[in-house]
């Protein structure tokens, strides 16, 4: 009798070593991220036979080629500019205004941990796409797509098309647009989960209270392994909505941190936005913007340093009014740059600041900038500007040296 009993003992720690199978019909928001994004599910996935869909294969090759021309244009170029200039980032990164777009938060600041996103636009749903009615996965890919339309050519959302494809089909809101984001950046989605935000500041998953910020919860790891957290919430950033709300306490929890602005529609260049644009000043230990983001005026000349990158060109025809003297000034001493940002899209147009508090008061960001670096040397002159790919989807309508 002792072999038998050696043989169920083995075969009872095998049983309970294995990990556990995944329900056949399950269907994983890392696989639903991945579909969407032109990317083969994994291959249990209960999605792997509509990749057999032409509609699916169309929308796979149209998204290689786009996120393909647009790595190369500005994606690498941004991450090898944040890695020589962006020494010891904060684990937490803050993007007000930032849409869905986890793709620019993570190719400026990868390092972070925790992402803070947050606009007006609804965090909305994504559903199992194997029960979409007959038509209704290709229908859902076109308004993925349409989605990504301006971001893909431009680097940011137009605002207006935004409310309506985000409103549109079977799938709707930015949890959509964030997982496709997530997947072509390489990442692993391991969870998802709705969650509110109280006057307090204080996240539940428990359903919203009245006047409740409505947002989501993604945690997923890059090829680091590491765990990191995204959360996006869909809120009023004016100062009626943010006194309201408990969002900016909640992000206190988090500060200091590093933030990113573009693409802001000059808002807080008006006196709707000081809370947010307060905010922003006192929490963040390098900022890095265009100039649609905070005025250079409000910035404490002695608590900040600021490194210019490309060339000011003033507000595009749409905002008009928002021209800056000091912005001009200061960017006549500013060094190259290879990629475009921004309203201004083009490389030879695009003006991005990198503005670093310097340490006092209690708010410690020696270690985000090099104490002992020798000033710059002069620009070299600028190149000949690039000849701008066509656009994927039709026309559109003294300092301190700073890095490792």
């Amino acid at each position: 009798m002792l072999l038998p009993l050696k043989a169920v003992a083995l075969a009872f720690v095998m049983l309970i070593a294995a990990p556990p199978a995944r329900a056949a019909d399950t269907v994983t928001a890392d696989d639903t991220a991945r579909f969407l994004a032109g990317m083969m599910p994994s291959a249990d996935s209960p999605l792997l036979p509509l990749t057999r869909d032409p509609a699916w294969r169309q929308h796979a090759r149209f998204f290689d080629q786009a996120f393909a021309q647009l790595e190369q244009r500005q994606l690498s170029k941004i991450r090898a500019w944040a890695e020589a200039n962006l020494a010891a980032p904060r684990p937490t990164m803050f993007y007000m205004f930032s849409g869905p777009d986890f793709l620019y938060a993570d190719a400026f600041y990868s390092r972070a941990t925790t992402y803070v996103l947050s606009a007006l636009e609804p965090p909305g749903s994504v559903p199992d796409l194997t029960r979409l009615p007959r038509g209704g996965v290709g229908a859902a890919l076109y308004n993925v797509e349409r989605s990504l339309s301006s971001i893909l050519s431009f680097s940011f959302f137009i605002t207006k098309k935004m409310k309506v494809d985000l409103h549109a089909g079977e799938i709707g809101g930015t949890l959509p647009i964030l997982y496709v984001f997530l997947a072509r950046s390489g990442k692993t989605i391991r969870s998802v989960t709705p969650v509110t935000l109280d006057e307090n500041g204080i996240v539940s998953t428990e359903g919203a209270g009245r006047g409740a910020v409505r947002g989501a919860r993604i945690t997923f790891a890059g090829n680091d392994g590491v765990e990191r957290t995204l959360y996006y919430f869909s809120t009023d950033l004016s100062n009626s909505g943010v006194k309201a709300s408990g969002f900016l306490k909640f992000c206190e929890t988090l500060a200091p941190g590093n933030s990113l602005i573009k693409s802001a529609s000059y808002l807080m260049h008006a006196g709707n936005f000081t809370v947010v644009r307060d905010f922003i000043l006192k929490n963040s230990a390098t900022i890095v913007q265009d100039d649609s983001g905070i005025p250079l005026v409000y910035f404490n000349q002695k608590r900040w340093r600021f490194f210019p990158f490309g060339r000011y060109a003033g507000p595009i025809a749409e905002f008009p009014g928002r021209y800056q003297e000091s912005y001009a000034e200061l960017f006549r001493r500013a060094q190259p740059i290879d990629f475009g940002i921004g309203y201004r899209w083009r490389t030879h147009e695009t003006n991005l600041l990198l503005a670093v508090q310097l340490p006092g008061d209690g708010f410690g960001t020696a270690d985000a900038v090099a104490q002992d670096a020798p000033a710059p040397k002069p620009a070299p002159p600028r190149p000949r500007a690039p000849r701008q790919p066509a656009p994927f989807f039709g026309q559109p309508g003294g300092f301190f040296w700073f890095g490792r």
